[in-house]
């Protein structure tokens, strides 16, 4: 039998907003290339949205719009059910129930994999059934499909990405125009970059669970969530994106996993990236993925995170390997997370006091003689050795005849742990008159 004559694929949407009109609309707009590509046409069918008129308007005719999501899962009619609902809540349930009844998922929701993927993935082996989740990291960058395929001779060393659109363009725009946060959070939400609640966005925990589904797809790890280490970007201020700059870095806020010998870390979090690297200079909404093989070096993925056409483009691509695969032996597809089920490995993650890097340290001080003593004093006890100090004239940080003064500290490599008692030291001097700024560095080398 030629592919031309194999029936199409039917697909059901659970939720049409912003991904889902874009799927809809790309998928009509290149239906015959997609065809071509899938050997099978692939068509939305029928579409769940409790909006029902707002749907109707989104699809036209000859598209069934119901009100209830559990009515598309139990037509028999359709294949693959795409769920953009979003969320932990009723969209677990769906995607449970969907599997149940032998239909093949496609989803964005990096929140659900993220802290549930362990049970979905391990649902959708026993029912033979494929879940594909390419549009759940950096948007219409296809880093899964390369991390699972393109790169798997390699033995992956580390990932970093800036992989929430949200933060990369709050802080591209901290630097381009030397404002505060909260100044620029504002400006952000009006543009619609950011949401009314950007608490995901801000405080990390959007690219913690994007770096959580990389992080088991390089390494064969379970998804865990809860181990990794999330600090957002509401605590930096504009004088630390200029002073990075002065020392030539940028502040990126990055999600990074890494093998080490003590297992994988996990972990995100601002950093001064060198500002030579590629990725230092990833500017606005825009994501970008560094991705270091034993075999293939460092390779960098870039483009849009999100979006209406670009996470499309991410969820259709998802949609043609079902099409291609639909009749495949479920044996001999490619594993959810890239290893096979029976082959993961029990890495622990390394906690992040365990850590090992290198920081910029910014402490507010009394102008006065002996400060920076009594604090390289305290570093050089704890073992830290300092890469180097800037001290910022008093008159540049209080104005004329100003008593205080910023005393920034670039130091070389040591764990998490030692920096943390050090930093607790240093802050009950009384010398020292304001909570002290940390932010870690990489060298992405």
């Amino acid at each position: 039998m030629t592919s031309t004559n194999l029936s199409p694929i039917r697909v059901g949407l659970l939720g049409i907003g912003t991904v889902g009109t874009g799927t809809f609309n790309v998928l009509k707009r290149n239906q015959e290339e997609i065809r071509r590509r899938a050997g099978r046409s692939i068509e939305i069918t029928m579409v769940a949205d409790l909006d029902v008129a707002r749907a109707k308007a989104a699809v036209g005719e000859g598209v069934q719009v119901v009100d209830d999501a559990r009515k598309v899962i139990a037509n028999p009619d359709i294949d693959v059910v795409i769920e953009l609902i979003g969320g932990y809540g009723i969209a677990r349930a769906l995607v449970l129930e969907a599997i149940e009844a032998g239909k093949h998922v496609v989803t964005a929701n990096k929140a659900l994999l993220a802290v549930h993927g362990t049970e979905i993935f391990a649902a959708a082996q026993r029912k033979g059934v494929m879940v594909a989740f390419e549009a759940a990291v950096a948007g219409g960058i296809p880093i899964i499909k390369a991390l699972r395929e393109g790169l798997s001779a390699n033995s992956i060393q580390w990932i970093a990405g800036i992989i929430n659109g949200t933060t990369n363009f709050i802080l591209s725009e901290m630097r381009d125009k030397g404002l505060d946060f909260d100044v620029v959070l504002k400006e952000a939400q009006r543009l619609g970059y950011a949401e009314a609640d950007p608490t995901f966005d801000i405080e990390g925990v959007d690219a913690g669970h994007k770096v959580t589904l990389m992080s088991a797809i390089a390494f064969g790890i379970p998804v865990q969530f809860d181990k990794a280490y999330v600090e957002g970007i509401t605590a930096l201020a504009a004088q630390d994106i200029r002073y990075a700059e002065q020392l030539g870095y940028r502040i990126k806020l990055l999600g990074i996993t890494k093998r080490v010998a003590n297992g994988i870390e996990l972990r995100v979090h601002p950093s001064l990236v060198p500002a030579k690297r590629l990725i230092a200079n990833v500017e606005g909404a825009m994501n970008a993925v560094v991705v270091q093989g034993d075999a293939v070096g460092t390779t960098l993925y870039y483009g849009k995170g999100a979006g209406s056409e670009p996470t499309a483009s991410a969820v259709i691509a998802d949609l043609v390997d079902i099409a291609r695969l639909h009749t495949a032996d479920p044996e001999h597809r490619v594993p959810h997370l890239a290893f096979q089920p029976d082959a993961m490995s029990d890495l622990p993650i390394v906690p992040m006091s365990e850590v090992v890097t290198s920081y910029y340290l910014r402490l507010n001080v009394a102008d006065e003689a002996g400060v920076l003593a009594k604090v390289t004093g305290i570093l050089a006890s704890m073992g830290i050795s300092i890469d180097a100090v800037l001290q910022r004239e008093a008159d540049e940080v209080g104005g004329e005849g100003a008593t205080q003064t910023d005393l920034i500290i670039l130091t070389h490599d040591c764990v998490e742990a030692r920096m943390n008692e050090a930093l607790a030291q240093m802050q009950s001097l009384p010398t020292v008159l304001a909570p002290i700024t940390r932010i870690r560095k990489e060298e992405l080398a």
